[in-house]
């Protein structure tokens, strides 16, 4: 998720270099998202290969937004 604010969108092979993990790992976790409504996945081609494009949603910046909250409240709860 960090990647898709810095980046707004990305592709599945990058996500797939990015978080070290697996092909299986990366797709059941962006289903996930995908789910929730954090972020858009659009399956094509390009250069006559598959390409899949994840994109942030509004929602998902949101909820990226509020955990970074949170986790500041708890580092420093003041």
């Amino acid at each position: 998720m960090s990647h898709l604010v810095k980046q707004q969108e990305s592709d599945f092979k990058e996500l797939k270099e990015i978080t070290k993990a697996n092909s299986g790992n990366v797709s059941i976790q962006l289903g996930k998202l995908e789910e929730a409504g954090y972020l858009t996945i659009e399956k094509g081609f390009k250069n006559n290969y598959q390409h899949t494009r994840i994109k942030l949603t509004s929602k998902g910046l949101k909820a990226f937004e509020d955990y970074v909250e949170a986790l500041k409240a708890y580092i420093d709860p003041e």
